[in-house]
């Protein structure tokens, strides 16, 4: 990921390159940032052994099984030596475990999760975007992170100056799979198959407009993924119209969904390709703010 590559780069020299013997890489750290610098040059206060750290952190979340040193230093582009020495560390302040040499994050990683909001930073990060496009297009914005193939949650939204004549409030929400542009969106990442597994053949419906039927619904998925957008028309809610967008990260892995909502008689309209233009660049921005 380009955050992996940025951090590795700030880190590629050894902490211990320059060290006297016996010296701590902690004391190097603490040395070379007590060095005087001139007024002209800018002054670098992160400590780069806890940057690598993250890094390893980060990369050990995506192997839920674990991974050896050695793979875990190429994953992230880092020297054996260095990921050993890092991972001790961690080791020791729990972490990180290791089980048959293989590496995966620790107790202590599972404990400040459950202690820390998931979505804080994300939302500091989301809000400008969501602001900035609201105004632009004087509309409603709302931003699901996705927590799980068909679970997510609406953690920031953004309102348009002028008043909706819908009754939603989207924030903290969760609407039915099939009667949701968010929902058709998740569906769509899956295949047929898990769509059967996962849906009855007839579906609940909530106004006349509801796809109440499974095949019907796996047909337009199909679309939603030929288009790459989803749209919600007059199906939760009589007179409510919504276009949900996909964003992903550098892997392509879904992240989260972008959706714009507004009523029907507004939404839909001659306008409505400028709108999912827009959109798009949107959840493009949105990306970026996140990566």
């Amino acid at each position: 990921m380009e955050w992996t590559a940025r951090a590795t780069a700030l880190t590629e020299r050894e902490p211990g390159a320059d060290m006297a013997a016996g010296q701590s890489a902690a004391e190097a750290d603490e040395a070379q940032g007590s060095e005087a610098s001139s007024p002209d040059e800018s002054v670098d206060l992160t400590n780069k052994s806890v940057i690598k750290a993250t890094v390893l952190l980060s990369e050990l979340g995506r192997h839920r099984q674990g991974i050896t040193v050695t793979e875990l230093a190429q994953a992230v582009g880092m020297t054996r030596p260095t990921a050993f020495r890092l991972l001790l560390s961690l080791e020791q302040t729990g972490f990180v475990d290791r089980v048959d040499n293989r590496y995966l994050l620790g107790w202590q990683m599972a404990r400040l999760g459950r202690l820390a909001d998931p979505y804080t930073g994300a939302v500091a990060r989301i809000q400008p975007v969501l602001d900035e496009y609201a105004v632009k297009l004087n509309e409603t914005f709302s931003f699901a992170m996705v927590r799980g193939e068909l679970a997510y949650d609406v953690i920031a939204e953004a309102y348009a100056s002028r008043y909706l004549n819908v009754s939603h409030v989207y924030l903290g929400g969760t609407y039915p799979i099939h009667a949701s542009a968010t929902g058709k969106v998740l569906l769509a990442e899956l295949s047929d198959e898990r769509v059967a597994a996962e849906l009855p053949e007839k579906l609940e419906s909530y106004t006349p407009q509801t796809i109440t039927s499974r095949k019907a619904l796996v047909k337009e998925l199909h679309q939603v993924r030929d288009q790459g957008y989803a749209i919600l028309d007059d199906e939760l809610e009589e007179g409510l119209f919504v276009v949900a967008c996909p964003v992903r990260d550098a892997a392509n892995t879904l992240v989260g969904i972008l959706s714009i909502n507004g009523p029907v008689q507004r939404l839909k309209s001659d306008q409505l390709p400028d709108t999912i233009d827009l959109l798009r660049q949107a959840a493009q921005d949105i990306a970026k703010a996140l990566s």
